[in-house]
This record gives C-alpha cells, sequence and structure tokens, in this order.
C-alpha cells in the first residue's frame, strides 16, 4: 500500500521510521519532511497546512493511508476534506480538532463530562484579566488557539501573570491565538503524558511518558515545544494509568461522542498528578513532539495496522505490544531557542552511533550535501535500553559524538524516573 505522513518535524520522522518497517508498505512519501525523514520516504514539496495540494497529491499518487502529525491542518479541517474525497486518513476531523485548537473550548467540554482538570476564568479583555490576576495568587495564564506550545505561561504572582496577558492579548505574540485567554489556578504535583490511540469506541492507552517542557535543565526557563522525553514513566503505575483511562480519557470520548462528534486518532492528555489525583492540564490532538520518538521506538508492533484500525472504527481488534525497558529522547536544539535563532549550521558526528541509538531529524536540511540545522529543535537523540538508567547514558553518549554550532540541550532529561524509583 501507498502511505503519506504529513509534517516535517521530529515526530514526523519517528513515524514515518516506524511506518517503513511495515511488510505491507510498498512506497512512502512525507510532506514536506526533512533531510532525516528523505532516508526512508519520498519528500514531496507540498506544505502540511496546503489542504488541496495534500488531496490532490494523495489522489493522483492514489494513497492509501494519510497520517497527520501537526495540530495545524487538523484544526483547519484535512481529515474532514480527505473523507468527503472517499480518502482514508489517520486522525481527528476539525471539530473533535477543537480539544486542542481551543483551551476555552476543551476546558467546557471536560466540565461538561466531569473530567477533573483545573478550575479557570476565560477573558477576551486584557484589562479584565489583569484585574482578575491581581485578586489572585499563583496562575497559569495560557493562550486559547495554537501556539506551537509556547502560549503557557505558569506566573508566581500577579506582575509575571500582567506581564503573559500583555504579552498575549496587547502585543499579540501569538496572533490570533491570543486573543482570548485563560486564567487558571495552579495545580501542584509531577507532570505527565499519556496518549492514547482512539476509534471513537474503543480506547487504547499507550505507556506513560514524560516530557520536558521548559528550555534549561530543572525546568527553568521559558516553555519550548519539548526538550526531551521519555517512557515509560514510573510515576504513572498501572493502576494509575487505569484510573486515568477511567476517569479522563474515556468520559473525554463518551461526551463528546454524545455531542456528535466522534474523536478518532490520538488523545494526548497532559496531566498534573495532584495530592487529589489526577487532573488534565490540556488536550492535544495527535502524537506529542518528542514523546512520539520514544513511544514509537518503544512500539514493538505492526503500526500501520494499529492506524488503520483506528481510521476504519475497528481498534477494538488490536494489542497493543512494547519492546522491554524504556526509551529516553534527548532534543538537541539551536542557540537562543524558543526565542529567535540562526540557521545554517553544519551538523556532524551522526555517522558513528551505538545501534541502540537512533537520531530522529526535525529542523534539518541538506544544503551543499551537507546536513545542516534548519529549526529551533533539530535533533531528537533517541536510545532504547533495560531501563531509564542505560537509554539515559546511551542516549548522552551519542548526544557527546553529535555538534553543531550553539547547539543546547538540557542535561537532565530521565532524572525525573530515577528519582521516581526506576533503575
Amino acid at each position: 500500500m501507498k502511505v503519506l505522513v504529513i509534517g516535517g518535524g521530529g515526530r514526523e520522522h519517528a513515524l514515518v521510521w516506524k511506518i517503513a518497517q511495515s511488510t505491507r508498505v510498498q512506497k512512502l512519501f512525507c510532506a514536506p519532511g526533512n533531510a532525516g525523514i528523505a532516508q526512508h520516504a519520498v519528500c514531496v514539496g507540498t506544505g502540511a497546512e496546503d489542504i488541496e495540494g495534500l488531496l490532490t497529491f494523495a489522489r493522483s499518487e492514489g494513497v492509501e493511508l494519510t497520517v497527520v502529525g501537526p495540530e495545524a491542518p487538523l484544526a483547519a479541517g484535512i481529515v474532514d476534506a480527505f473523507e468527503a474525497a472517499g480518502l482514508r486518513i489517520f486522525g481527528p476531523r476539525r471539530e473533535a480538532a477543537r480539544l486542542e485548537a481551543s483551551k476555552v473550548f476543551a476546558k467546557e467540554v471536560m466540565l461538561r463530562h466531569g473530567v477533573p482538570t483545573a478550575k479557570a476564568a476565560v477573558f477576551d479583555s486584557p484589562d479584565d484579566a489583569k484585574e482578575y490576576v491581581r485578586r489572585h495568587g499563583p496562575c497559569v495564564v495560557k493562550a486559547d488557539g495554537l501556539a506551537a506550545g509556547k502560549g503557557v505561561v505558569v506566573a508566581e504572582g500577579p506582575a509575571e501573570a500582567e506581564a503573559a496577558i500583555a504579552e498575549m492579548m496587547e502585543a499579540k505574540a501569538f496572533g490570533a491565538a491570543g486573543a482570548r485567554v485563560l486564567v487558571e489556578e495552579r495545580l501542584y504535583g509531577e507532570e505527565a503524558s499519556v496518549l492514547a490511540l482512539t476509534d471513537g469506541e474503543t480506547v487504547l492507552p499507550l505507556l506513560p511518558a514524560q516530557d520536558h517542557k521548559p528550555v534549561y535543565d530543572g525546568d527553568k526557563g521559558p516553555n519550548t515545544g519539548g526538550m526531551g522525553a521519555y517512557a515509560p514513566a514510573p510515576v504513572v503505575t498501572p493502576e494509575l494509568l487505569s484510573r486515568i483511562e477511567q476517569e479522563i480519557l474515556i468520559p473525554t470520548i463518551r461526551g463528546l461522542k454524545a455531542e456528535g462528534v466522534t474523536y478518532k486518532g490520538v488523545l494526548y492528555a497532559g496531566l498534573m498528578l495532584t495530592q487529589d489525583g489526577p487532573r488534565v492540564l490540556e488536550f492535544n490532538v495527535r502524537f506529542g513532539d518528542p514523546e512520539a520518538q520514544p513511544l514509537l521506538y518503544l512500539w514493538a508492533g505492526d503500526l500501520v495496522e494499529a492506524l488503520e484500525a483506528v481510521a476504519d472504527g475497528r481498534l477494538r481488534d488490536v494489542k497493543s505490544a512494547w519492546h522491554p525497558g524504556a526509551a529516553v529522547c534527548v532534543v538537541l536544539a539551536s542557540a537562543g531557542y524558543p526565542g529567535s535563532y540562526r540557521k545554517g549550521f553544519v551538523i556532524s558526528g551522526l555517522g558513528d552511533l551505538p545501534p541502540e541509538v537512533m537520531v530522529f531529524h526535525a529542523g534539518t536540511a541538506l544544503k551543499d550535501r551537507k546536513l545542516v540545522t534548519a529549526g529551533g529543535r533539530v535533533l531528537g537523540v533517541t536510545a532504547r535500553g533495560r531501563d531509564v538508567r542505560e537509554a539515559t547514558r546511551l542516549a548522552y553518549e551519542a548526544v557527546g559524538r553529535i555538534s553543531f554550532e550553539g547547539m543546547h540541550y538540557r542535561r537532565d532529561i530521565g532524572q525525573k524516573a530515577l528519582k521516581n524509583g526506576s533503575q
């Protein structure tokens, strides 16, 4: 069969790498792809948000399954367009994708269906929002719309909250995404990510993972798209995972269905594990990046079979299978990220890495036959080991062999797992 993957980051490289292993795939395309993806698939020059162009390409090439990586085309209705044309596609329709495209919509869905989450107030006036935060303690300010994982500020006090409101609503740092903001109570505990495949009926949780959003060690500095991740996360015990499935994932899917919205694809629950139980911080409607890298490195089955089952509404026939041990992904970023950064620096050291290590490309390109940096997050160095300790050691050993000008990375990816009892 012919498969098209949409996107060009580390998540899409992981998807392409795993899909290419299926014996059922004869030809694999990626739009637009990157230098690493080009090793496994034919890269197409069509942008991830060019829905008409992607639809035309899929029709002309006889693509039998399209897999959407990033959130923007999902929010724009790519699944609706492909399904209307009779093409099979993996991902939620536009109305379901509002779970990520609008934090206000997601909050309202959770409140209607009893899904545990933080208390929040919604504002479309910066003055009203500032007045509100002056009367409250530590809070979290969130842009309503899509902001590439960066539209969230955890404020220690009113001054920091007011500054975040001004940046989002007045300076329009995230464009229309910041026209409305949520101000949430700040929850305390440890964060975790639980992703699940769902066809609108069956929910199949994947291994729990932990992302590392802030740019610096110790969770310091501004939020990024993600500086590293690992799975499984020992803080999410089997008992807790079952509770998350029963209290969060299933009620959300069933609640949407009761409102006439069938959710198919990946449902990603970003959670705070509080003393009172798990609480939803946010929903995403696609594989996380970089959570996809360790999760797909650990996936032992045929991913194409699972993706098809979701699209066809027969996920009940699929069982997840995992490699033993753990996987850790360390993101190598450009200097200045998540702010402004320079591109075009030559990347070296990828030719001599251990077999347990896979480097997923994110912001890379080929220039004069040399691999160069082309984005904020450049590479995701991902290792699999007997446990988190070994996977972490292997990942950082590989990181030590790679270099490009201004290379920045966190040095504490995986430490939370060791603190929580994983060896």
